[in-house]
């Protein structure tokens, strides 16, 4: 096999990968207002700016006071990772989770398509109903489907396990806005009170949730 060589170089830019992610990050914390979050959810913050490149993210982010503390308590002592998306299952970079966490999305398993249309859903929001005794405990991740995150507080309306806290980040423009200010209002609507972090208004997905959940499986930037 011939050696591989770097084409001729055309343009200017920076191309070290360590200064790569050090400015980034010195770039998100200069230009982002962090005073909108929880002391102790600015690096979390700081990893969803990184991970939408969007620094007026913080704006509409909203933070539990214990979402940090108690997602992170929950993934330290091995809790699963429950995700709505198969693409947000992939965002979790495995070497930041501190007990080989599972990381589980249930969208494809058998059953699945034939469950959403005897519920009269979507897939993505039977899939849930496949968590089973998985919940109890575990941190949710919702980055893809509104209709997910309203079928999750259903769930919890109807008696199911409580996760330890819940990503709830869906992205879209139908239902999206409204999945995540129910989320927001829950504790105070019904007397729930799980620990959830979310992103009023359409934006959200995969990159963004993928991103919250590996801030809080390590406090690293």
């Amino acid at each position: 096999m011939s050696a591989v060589l770097r084409p001729p170089r055309r343009y200017d830019y920076v191309d070290d990968g360590p200064a790569i992610y050090l400015d980034s990050f010195a770039t998100i914390r200069r230009e982002t207002d962090l005073s909108r979050v929880p002391a102790d959810a600015e690096r979390l913050a700081v990893r969803m700016v990184h991970g939408t490149g969007q620094t007026d993210l913080v704006e509409d982010l909203q933070v539990h006071p214990r979402l940090v503390s108690t997602a992170r308590a929950a993934i330290n002592a091995g809790a699963p990772i429950l995700c709505d998306a198969h693409m947000v299952a992939s965002g979790v970079t495995r070497s930041r989770l501190p007990r080989d966490n599972d990381v589980v999305c249930t969208l494809s398993e058998p059953g699945v398509r034939d469950l959403a249309a005897q519920m009269s859903t979507t897939r993505s929001a039977a899939a849930l109903s496949m968590w089973g005794d998985r919940l109890d405990g575990a941190v949710v991740a919702i980055g893809n489907a509104p209709t997910a995150l309203f079928h999750l507080l259903e769930m919890l309306l109807d008696g199911a396990p409580h996760p330890a806290a819940i990503v709830g980040c869906p992205v879209g423009f139908i239902g999206a806005a409204e999945s995540k200010a129910a989320l927001a209002s829950f504790a105070e609507d019904h007397g729930i009170d799980v620990p959830f972090i979310t992103v009023h208004g359409r934006r959200g997905g995969s990159a963004m949730t993928a991103s919250a959940l590996n801030a809080l499986a390590q406090g690293a930037e």
